[in-house]
Formats: C-alpha cells, structure tokens, sequence
C-alpha cells in the first residue's frame, strides 16, 4: 500500500489547551491513513504521548516529531509540499499530479489550526481544498490522504502491534496480538 516516498504530515499553529484533541486527531488520522510520520508545530507533548502510545499498541511504522521552526520544516522540504485549504485548487483537479509527484519526491502535507500566514501558500507547490467550503482539518487531511492513495490505506498491514480492532457487525471489541 504505501507509497515508495515518505509522505509526512505537518501540524501548523497547535495552540495549547485549545488544540490538543485536534492535533492528536489530525495526528491519528495521518497514521491511519497511510501517511509515515507527523510533525507538529508547538507545545504539543501531550498530543505526541497519544499518538505513539496509539502506534505502540495498534501497530506502525509511524513517527512522531515536535518542532518549534514549521516553516524551516517547509522551506527545507526536499520534495513536493501540499497545504490543505479550503482556499486551494479541487483536489479532484490536481490529485493525479500529486500522486505523480509522490512517484518521486517524498510529500509533506502542511495542515494548519489558526490563521496560516500567507507565506504558507507561497512555500507551497500545491494549495489543494478538498471543498471550497469551511470544514475541519481532521476532514481534510482524511480526504486528501484517501484520494492520494486511492483507498488502498484502508486495508494495511500494521507491524509490531500488541493489539487489534476485530470488526463487528455492532459493539466492540479489542484483543491482544498473538505472538506467531
């Protein structure tokens, strides 16, 4: 399933105690669909212990990174760069090239929470929406990564888990992994 290049999240603007289900959100999302590691702008620790406590049980490879310099993160990108807004190009216009750009360069999906300086759109090789109307980043981001991998994320493998979601008609149910 997953691409031969990195795809890599990065969370923008996190703002402590107001973001933090958010950003563990748009964290968990990038795991689960298909993206190779998050990297979020700001205080959010407490966001990161979720998201590697949630990879540590139901399995990776995924990463997790704080920094405190986003935009170094974007002006020193080594690949292509997409930021998510609702502002953007319809991501149904430009996803073949996106996925054709992936073939070759790694990606990082820029995701912002408050207002995202317009430098942002500048650094950015693509501005995709994936509507023109408001909506939630976590949305977004989940759109965007299905489309980028065409729904082959949705049947992954997952490495090194100690537990498992066992799917069901209706209730839940969780079990640990047995060891082979």
């Amino acid at each position: 399933m997953q691409a031969e290049h990195e795809v890599v999240v990065l969370r923008l603007g996190h703002r402590p105690g107001r973001d933090n289900r958010m950003t563990t959100h748009v964290g968990l999302t990038a795991r689960a669909l298909g993206a190779d590691r998050v990297v979020i702008a700001g205080a959010a620790s407490g966001s990161k212990k979720t998201i590697d406590d949630i990879t540590d049980r139901f399995g990776g490879p995924f990463d997790v990174e704080l920094t405190d310099s986003p935009r170094r993160v974007i002006r020193e990108w080594e690949g292509t760069t997409v930021h998510l807004t609702m502002y953007g190009l319809p991501i149904q216009n430009v996803e073949d090239d996106i996925r054709r750009d992936l073939d070759d360069d790694p990606l990082l999906v820029i995701v912002g929470a408050e207002k995202v300086p317009f430098d942002v759109y500048e650094l950015s090789v693509y501005n995709v929406g994936v509507t023109n109307q408001p909506h939630s980043e976590v949305a977004g981001l989940a759109v965007f990564l299905d489309r980028l991998f065409d729904g082959r994320e949705l049947g992954r493998e997952w490495e090194n888990a100690t537990h498992r979601v066992i799917p069901k008609e209706t209730g839940k149910k969780v079990e640990p992994v047995e060891e082979a």
